[in-house]
C-alpha cells in the first residue's frame, strides 16, 4: 500500500492490518454550513482508496456533492484507544445501481450479500490526504508522509 511504504515492515503491517478488518468505524462530512457530521460506517479499503457506500437519499450524500473533505476514524473494538483516522477527500462518486459496492460492505462485515435491495445507492471512494494512528505503540503516532 503506497500510503504506507514509508514506514518499517512490522508497523505498515499492523496499520495495514488494522484498516483491513471489519472495525466500527467512524465517517464524517462537512454540512453546507460547515458544521461536521459524524455517522457509523462500514468501509473497505479498495487499493489506496478507501470506499464507503450510502443510501442515496442520505443528506450525507448532499453535504458530499457540496463538499468532499470527510475524516474517517477506525476504532479497534477491544480498545477503542487503538485507532487510524483518516483525513481526505471523496475523490469519486457513483450511483452503486447493481449494489455491488454494498455487498461488497456488508459480505465485508456480515459475511453475506446486503439485505435491503429497494433502496438507491451510492458508491463514495475517499482519496487520503493525511492520516495517523494512537493506542499501538509499535504503530503510534502520525505517520503521514503528507501529516
Amino acid at each position: 500500500m503506497e500510503l504506507t511504504a514509508h514506514l518499517a515492515t512490522a508497523r505498515r503491517e499492523r496499520v495495514e492490518a488494522r484498516l483491513r478488518g471489519n472495525l466500527m468505524a467512524w465517517f464524517t462530512t462537512v454540512r453546507p454550513d460547515g458544521q461536521p457530521v459524524t455517522v457509523a460506517t462500514w468501509y473497505v479499503l479498495d487499493g489506496d482508496r478507501i470506499l464507503v457506500n450510502m443510501d442515496a437519499g442520505r443528506k450525507r450524500v448532499e453535504h458530499l456533492r457540496q463538499d468532499p473533505r470527510v475524516s474517517l476514524t477506525v476504532m479497534d473494538t477491544d480498545n477503542w484507544y487503538r485507532h487510524v483516522s483518516i483525513i481526505g477527500r471523496v475523490a469519486e462518486m457513483a450511483d452503486d445501481s447493481a449494489l455491488s459496492g454494498i455487498d461488497r460492505l456488508s459480505t465485508h462485515y456480515l459475511g453475506n450479500p446486503y439485505g435491503q435491495r429497494d433502496r438507491p445507492r451510492v458508491n463514495a471512494w475517499i482519496e487520503v490526504e493525511r492520516w495517523h494512528t494512537w493506542g499501538d505503540p509499535a504503530a503510534e503516532g502520525a505517520d503521514s508522509p503528507r501529516a
